[in-house]
């Protein structure tokens, strides 16, 4: 997903988990990785939150657990849940332009345009003038 990733995903990812619940930046690096192809990138992710939270989108403060090292806790503010709102409301209409390509791009996948020959096995076409190993993608 990193190459076609929507740019600055990454913050409505990280607001939408401190939606979830306050965390601190390291848990929230490994909540965010099912949502998020960040590639292991630690730092961008503490970039992220320091400008949520230079915009007012988020809020921190110092915590100190009764065992281990002092941990900055990250909470989303009124502006933040508002913010989120409305990247969740673009991100609907970026699905619907996603899933209208895919559903186009499967119609072109498995319909032969004209001088295209069906391969019998699997229903892609072949392009005209193609060797009978042609092998296009089809999801």
């Amino acid at each position: 997903m990193a190459v076609l990733e929507p740019r600055n995903f990454l913050q409505p990812c990280l607001l939408l988990l401190l939606r979830e619940r306050a965390d601190h930046g390291y848990e929230l690096l490994s909540r965010l990785t099912p949502m998020h192809d960040g590639e292991g990138d630690s730092g961008g992710v503490y970039r992220a939150l320091r400008g949520l939270e230079r915009r007012g989108l988020v809020r921190s403060q110092w915590r100190t657990p009764e065992s281990g090292p002092a941990r900055r806790t990250y909470q989303l503010t009124d502006d933040g849940e508002a913010f989120l709102d409305l990247q969740a409301a673009e991100l609907r209409q970026v699905d619907g332009a996603l899933h209208r390509f895919l559903e186009r791009y499967e119609r072109a996948t498995v319909e032969c345009p004209p001088g295209g020959e069906e391969v019998p096995d699997d229903k892609r076409c072949r392009p005209q003038g193609a060797e009978s190993t042609w092998s296009g993608s089809r999801r």
